[in-house]
C-alpha cells in the first residue's frame, strides 16, 4: 500500500503545515506551478516527489520536471499534467490521448478549484488538488490524500489549510 499526497499551486509557498502531511506520506505528488524549486527541494528531502511544471514554471522547473507524468503507481495507471481539464472539457492538447489511451487516475492542477470525479466513460478518476498555494482566487488551501492498494485507489481525504 502507498499513501500519496497530491498537491498543487504551491506559487513557492511551503510551510510547516504542508510539510507535516508530506511525512505523513509514502509519496508526493506536484501537479504543477511550483514556482521557486524551494518548494520541491525542501519535499524532496523529505519523501519520493514526482511532479510536472506548469504555466507559471520557470526554464528550471522545466528542465527538472516533464510537461506529462504517466507512471504506474503499484498497479494503477497514473497521468499527471498541469492544464488538463476535467472530464467531458479535456484539454484540446491531451484530448486524443486520453481517449485513445485513458489512465486509471488523471490529475490535473491550474483551475485552484479541487475536484475529484469520476469519468464514467473513459473509466477513469479525475482528482484536481486544489491549490495549497496562497497565490490565486481560491479562499482556502487543500490538498488531497489517498492510497493506492494494488489496483485499488481508497480513503480519499480532502485536507484543508485554512484561509490563504
Amino acid at each position: 500500500m502507498t499513501k500519496i499526497l497530491l498537491l498543487s499551486d504551491t506559487h513557492s509557498y511551503i510551510d510547516e503545515q504542508i510539510m507535516k502531511y508530506v511525512r505523513q506520506a509514502d509519496e508526493v505528488w506536484h501537479a504543477g506551478d511550483i514556482g521557486d524549486l524551494i518548494v520541491t527541494d525542501t519535499i524532496k528531502r523529505e519523501k519520493p516527489l514526482r511532479a510536472v511544471f506548469g504555466n507559471i514554471d520557470n526554464h528550471e522547473a522545466r528542465k527538472e520536471f516533464p510537461l506529462h507524468n504517466r507512471f504506474l503507481c503499484e498497479k494503477v495507471d497514473v497521468w499527471i499534467t498541469h492544464i488538463g481539464g476535467y472530464p467531458g472539457k479535456y484539454n484540446l492538447d491531451i484530448r486524443g490521448e486520453i481517449v485513445k489511451n485513458p489512465p486509471k487516475i488523471f490529475i490535473c492542477g491550474h483551475s485552484h478549484i479541487l475536484k475529484v470525479m469520476p469519468d464514467k466513460k473513459l473509466g477513469l478518476l479525475h482528482m484536481n488538488p486544489g491549490a495549497v498555494g496562497k497565490h490565486g482566487f481560491h479562499q482556502v488551501r487543500t490538498m488531497l490524500r489517498f492510497e493506492i492498494d494494488g489496483e485499488k485507489i481508497q480513503n480519499l481525504e480532502i485536507i484543508e489549510l485554512g484561509k490563504k
